[in-house]
């Protein structure tokens, strides 16, 4: 019997940290829309997330479209389908690539910056001093966070779908000799606004579970500095496997027949 034991203990454990987690979403969202709200910690959570990670996040665009575009041409061309390669790059930034690529290119950075900061807030019992000084912690620390990761992620994207479809036009028309003209207008000519819609939604979608993560490992981490450096490795991998659930979700929901 130990074999089945030992797959019933990770089954409940695996469903109890489901509840823990769902208890925890319940509870920061509640906090993100019930007033008070603080306009300056959510500012300046829209900085750290959205303005510092435009670097990451751009050169991350640039080169896949660029690799997009010339992995495209090298296979359209055995069956002399080049003219598609436009609308393969702009379809592909724009409902999968921008989302996927900058919301782990973000859950890198970031997830692993909040399960730190709070999780050593954690560990040096400062969180236990804000309840002693009548703050809320998931008031304070956890909805700003939130509300500026659902609210700058699908900026970012926008951002990084212009500049990967930047990066493809660049190659294409100056590498492999297409017409910027008709490049641009096979472009716009196959763009629909469920493409873009669908990438936004899936950018909000991976920013709050980016936020939801690294505040959740950083909120209940333990165990001093090796407590905080689990914490922000749970919050990265969690992220990500979360991102990459979600995203076929979102895709199935938006593009299923």
């Amino acid at each position: 019997m130990n074999p089945i034991a030992a797959i019933g203990r990770v089954f409940l454990f695996f469903l109890a940290a489901t509840g823990r987690l769902a208890l925890f979403a319940g509870s920061a969202v509640f906090h993100a829309v019930k007033p008070p709200i603080y306009p300056r910690l959510i500012g300046r959570q829209m900085v750290e997330i959205g303005y510092f990670s435009l670097p990451v996040v751009g050169l991350t665009a640039i080169f896949s479209g660029m690799v997009l575009a010339l992995q495209s041409y090298t296979g359209f061309q055995r069956f002399e389908a080049e003219s598609a390669i436009a609308t393969v790059v702009v379809l592909s930034m724009t409902r999968e690539l921008g989302p996927v690529l900058a919301g782990l290119m973000v859950a890198g950075r970031v997830g692993a910056a909040m399960a730190a900061e709070i999780g050593t807030m954690r560990v040096t019992e400062q969180i236990d001093a804000l309840t002693t000084l009548s703050t809320n912690p998931f008031k304070y620390l956890v909805a700003p966070r939130l509300i500026a990761g659902t609210i700058m992620l699908p900026l970012l994207v926008m951002v990084a779908d212009v500049i990967g479809v930047m990066g493809g036009y660049l190659v294409a028309v100056h590498k492999l000799d297409f017409g910027p003209i008709a490049y641009l207008e096979n472009t716009w000519e196959h763009l629909e606004t469920q493409d873009v819609v669908s990438g936004l939604v899936k950018a909000a979608a991976f920013g709050f579970l980016i936020a939801l993560m690294g505040c959740y490992h950083g909120y209940h981490s333990r165990g001093g500095a090796q407590g905080v450096g689990n914490a922000t490795t749970n919050a990265v991998v969690s992220a990500s496997i979360l991102i990459l659930t979600s995203n076929y979700l979102i895709t199935e929901a938006f593009f299923s027949r």
